[in-house]
Parts: C-alpha cells; structure tokens; sequence
C-alpha cells in the first residue's frame, strides 16, 4: 500500500490499475511521461479472474517486452473445440495462424497483472492505492481529479489528461457523462478455478454445450499438478460462492462423461453478464479504455484482451500529445478502437445466445451447422482468426 501524499499536479491521472490501467501507464513510462496511477483498492486483486490470453495481445506485449515473461508463466493450448456432451461438434486449431504465437494462453489474470506491475516498477512507475476518485472535472484546460484516501482526507489534482480504467462502474465514466449503453444476460455465471480428473487433455478448452446451459473448461497452469481447471458455466440462479458439489454436479450434467472427479476448488464466484460499450470514449481530456469502454460476455475470453490492446493504442496517443502534438490525434483512438470493442460484443453475444439455446429442435439445427460449417477449412481459419483478436492489427 502506498499512502505518501500525492503530488497537486501531474501530466494523466490513470483510474484503475486492472490490465488496461497497467498497460497504459507502461506506455506513458516508457515515453516518460509524468502520470500518476490510482487505484481504489488497498492492494492489487490476488484472484484468477480473466485467464485467457490470445495471439494479439502476446504481439501487443511483446511490443512492451512482456510476452515472453508470460508465455513463461501460463500453458499454451493450441485447440478450441465444442462438444454436446460426449459428441464434438467442431474443432478449432490455432496452429496454422500467421503469428509468432499461434495459440491460447492460458494464464491466471494475478499472474498478468504481476508480469505488468512488474515491467512498470522497472520503469519507475508505480501504483498510488488506496485512492477512490470521486469526481473528474475538465476545466480550465485541464482536468481536476478529486479523490479520497482511506483515512478520510480529500486532495485534488490538476492533470492533463485522465484515462479512466476503472472498470464497469467507472466513475470516470460517469463524470464525463459518457453513456454505458447495452442490457444484461437473464442467466447468471459460475466461475471457478479447481482442481480436478479431467478426460480431456490439456492442449485443449472445451466448450459443452446442453440444455442446462454453456460450459467452459480450460487447463490452468501449474508446475506441482497438473490438474488445475477454469470453468466457466451459466445458470439460472448460481450460488454465491460454488462448492465441489456445485461444480461436480454441473460437469455431471454437460460435461463429456467418463472420469470427472471435483476435488478441489481453489477460488469461485457469480456474476451477471452485461454487453455494453460506451457511447464515446473520449470527453475532451476525458478517455476510457478496458472494461471502462466496454463490457460483454466471457465467451471466447475476449474483455481483458481488447482492454489490454485498448491501452497499448491510447498511452502512444496521448504520450505524443503531451510531447507537443495536436489534441486531434486522440480522436484516432475512438474510431480505432470503438468499432472493435463493438465487434467484439456483437461476436460474444452471437456466441452466447447460440451456446445457450435450450429448445430442442434448435439445439439440433444448431448442432447440425456447427458440425457441417466447421468441416469447411476457411470457415475453421476464419474462426480462429476471430477468436484470436487477430482481424484488430
């Protein structure tokens, strides 16, 4: 925790130290830019959450020199294959991508986030916590941040520019008064990291699909045992804190048969899904990036990555900015990076709604499609290509 006083004025205030915030505070440090990087919470979150990491965002990162460190630390899976219980509906390979890293890596988002804070502590950078921003005013050719600290005591700083990460409930956001626009997913999500028999090998994420609803599971690295699973289920109603019973009962249901066997969960929760992006991403000297921006279903891990690549876009913008260039340059961020965040959410929720469907005929119809298309090899590349966020170079 660093609580030493904040100084009044500085080039960007960052508002949230997730991916996006740490990425983007790499790249004012690395063009030595003076910024401050705030965060609400005491110390960093110490849970999985996100743990897929695709092929553009490894090529973002090893632009910032990081891919390599967590290529190290993660497993890499090259397959993504769909299932109806124990049938395979259709199998997507990433090994045939034009990229230095044609594959998935799975990786926990603590162990991202470290690999960033990280790089940032070697540039002199650091994160200023506990801070809760409470009000972002452009004013005066400036911006004016308000904050808290957790003793109580109020302080303001005059910036530049704000850049606000603060994820979904972003007060940057609505200070700026920047609509959040989109709606919620009726189910609810399971997410969970447990250990556990497995009969499907570990170069692959299986999305099961059943009339109970979508489930996810991916191997999670770990050099002890190598039993460590993701799963990622929806449900009507799911529990607050998921038990081995919970998630062995929902494997029970979807999953592919054979030796399933929960011994373990290591870390759960819930959570609602919502699709929405932000009606603009930039309010004069106000801009949004990561999940500030932008929200949408787990699907095809898709959220952490575009907040990630949203970052490593803007910091150069704004960095260039404060190095003398016009203010118009910012504006290529929104019609670069809006249009993709718009994409994504319209993919995920395509992929949601058809890995949900509980009719029967449509399952069928569905699985009939799935298994005929997906025999097709461009439409497998293509697929690939998609999930893998490479269409956003």
């Amino acid at each position: 925790m660093n609580t030493s006083p904040l100084p009044q004025t500085t080039a960007v205030v960052i508002v949230g130290a997730g991916p996006a915030g740490l990425t983007a505070a790499i790249t004012l440090a690395g063009a030595g830019v003076d910024f401050l990087l705030l965060d609400r919470l005491a110390e960093g979150a110490n849970t999985s959450r996100a743990a897929v990491v695709h092929a553009r965002t490894l090529e973002v990162l090893e632009e910032l020199g990081l891919a390599e460190d967590l290529i190290g630390r993660g497993i890499v899976v090259p397959t993504f294959r769909v299932h109806d219980g124990a049938r395979s509906l259709a199998r997507i390979e990433f090994g045939g991508l034009p990229t230095a890293y044609p594959y998935t890596l799975m990786v926990p988002q603590d162990t991202t986030e470290q690999v960033l804070l990280d790089r940032l502590h070697k540039l002199g950078g650091q994160v200023r916590r506990p801070y809760q921003v409470t009000r972002v005013a452009d004013e005066n050719a400036g911006v004016t941040v308000e904050y808290t600290d957790d003793s109580g005591a109020t302080g303001t700083i005059r910036a530049d520019y704000v850049i606000g990460t603060d994820g979904m409930h972003s007060v940057v956001r609505e200070q700026a008064g920047i609509g959040f626009t989109g709606a919620t997913y009726p189910e609810s999500f399971v997410l969970a990291d447990v250990r556990m028999t497995w009969p499907i090998a570990r170069n692959e994420v299986a999305l099961h699909l059943s009339p109970e609803g979508v489930t996810v599971v991916a191997p999670l690295p770990d050099a002890d045992q190598p039993d460590r699973y993701r799963v990622v289920a929806t449900l009507d109603e799911a529990p607050e804190h998921p038990t081995v019973t919970d998630i062995q009962a929902i494997l029970d249901k979807r999953g592919p048969g054979g030796d399933v066997k929960v011994t373990e969960v290591l870390w759960s929760s819930r959570f609602r899904v919502h699709h929405r992006v932000a009606d603009k991403y930039r309010a004069g000297r106000v801009l949004l990036a990561g999940d500030a921006a932008h929200v949408h279903s787990p699907a095809g891990g898709q959220g952490m990555n575009t907040g990630i690549q949203d970052a490593a876009f803007l910091g150069p913008l704004v960095a260039r900015v404060i190095n003398g260039e016009p203010q118009t340059i910012l504006d290529d961020y929104e019609t670069t990076r809006r249009p993709v965040a718009l994409g994504v959410v319209a993919f995920t929720d395509r992929m949601t709604r058809m890995a949900t469907l509980r009719p029967r005929p449509a399952r069928l119809l569905r699985n009939t499609v799935m298994s005929l298309v997906t025999r097709i090899p461009a439409v497998r590349t293509k697929l690939a290509f998609r999930i893998a966020e490479l269409q956003t170079r």
